[in-house]
């Protein structure tokens, strides 16, 4: 564990908190080896890729109220050595402990590995989940309702691509669908991917692998122990290129951020950019025309080139007149002179 030090976090308005009376330890399920975003995470597991001035993993639990979380618990399978190593020196108000898997063993079985670990109350996140919820509320009302567990719930349009949770007027979770038919949707709230959740939920987990939200959820809800929390904001699944951008832009717009500037609705590090919409780190090089993109450090966009939607690995560089978009460009890589793209990696 790390000594107790500042952590970079948003201001108290971000966390709108409430009275909470202990504190708690956080799971971050982190066990996912990034595929979506490759060849990114062939280098930097994707807890640790950067998300403006921050990485993934602390954007995913920077919502907690500051006064409750004590100890962040990252159930991991994927680079762990990285992932603890970047923690020893970071800049964070808690203790930080690995919980290593040696094969798969999907959500239950992550969050099952971390049995001894964990002691009373505690929360639990999905490793990618950049959001709006107020975990001080969803807190609140888990101890009202007096369940095993509660689950953030979110509104889509489509729910057919989800798994839908049905609560009733009280919150009581009373049903789940996992990709209903149409003509089989009851609701339009899907698991959000946090939860609150009691240490004896590990009574009814086995020590294999398993899922929770097909495993163990329904169980809790057939004894009428698991509560639903609809929040409303915004709620980003960021394992994905493009999921990744909007979770970019959205950080940019409120303003998540501690360090760098912001022009042109890009957030930059160092001299003002000519990027539009997008993420620019320190020692990158911007001289052609950048859109909706990220780009790491050190890396060089040369006059002429085009870049839309993109990711842009560190130290990469995207040649004069070169045209990408929907490409995610390899850490080191280069982009010849009138290459073009679109979609990919490259």
């Amino acid at each position: 564990m790390n000594d107790a030090m500042t952590c970079n976090r948003c201001d108290d308005a971000f966390n709108n908190q409430i009275f909470v009376e202990h504190t708690m330890q956080v799971v971050v399920l982190a066990g996912g080896v990034g595929s979506r975003l490759r060849p990114w995470t062939n280098d930097i597991p994707k807890p640790l890729l950067p998300m403006l001035d921050s990485t993934l993993i602390e954007r995913v639990v920077e919502g907690v109220p500051s006064d409750i979380i004590d100890e962040l618990v990252i159930a991991g399978g994927y680079k762990v050595d990285m992932i603890e190593n970047y923690f020893k020196n970071a800049n964070v108000d808690f203790d930080v402990r690995i919980v290593p898997e040696d094969e798969p063993l999907g959500t239950g079985g992550a969050l099952g590995n971390c049995r001894d670990v964990i002691s009373g109350r505690f929360a639990c996140f999905n490793g990618d989940i950049v959001s709006s919820l107020n975990v001080g509320k969803m807190i609140q009302q888990h101890k009202n309702m007096n369940v095993r567990g509660t689950l953030a719930l979110w509104e889509v349009e489509d729910p057919t691509r989800f798994g839908i949770v049905g609560i009733d007027s009280k919150n009581v979770i009373t049903q789940f669908k996992e990709k209903p038919k149409p003509e089989e949707v009851f609701s339009n709230l899907i698991n959000a991917g946090s939860y609150i959740l009691e240490d004896d939920i590990f009574d009814i987990m086995p020590k294999d692998k398993h899922s929770l939200e097909r495993d163990i959820f329904p169980k809790l809800a057939e004894e009428g122990n698991l509560g639903g929390f609809p929040f409303q904001g915004y709620f980003i699944d960021a394992g994905t290129p493009s999921s990744w951008q909007e979770g970019v832009r959205r950080c940019i717009s409120e303003k998540r951020y501690k360090s760098g500037a912001v022009s042109q609705n890009s957030w930059h590090q160092g001299k003002t950019t000519i990027a539009r919409n997008s993420m620019i780190q320190q020692g990158s090089v911007i001289a052609g025309e950048v859109d909706n993109s990220t780009v790491l450090a050190e890396a060089i966009i040369e006059s002429g080139a085009k870049v839309s939607n993109c990711l842009i690995g560190k130290n990469a560089v995207v040649k004069s007149g070169a045209k990408i978009e929907g490409v995610v460009v390899g850490h080191g890589m280069t982009v010849p002179s009138g290459h073009k793209q679109t979609g990919g990696t490259f």
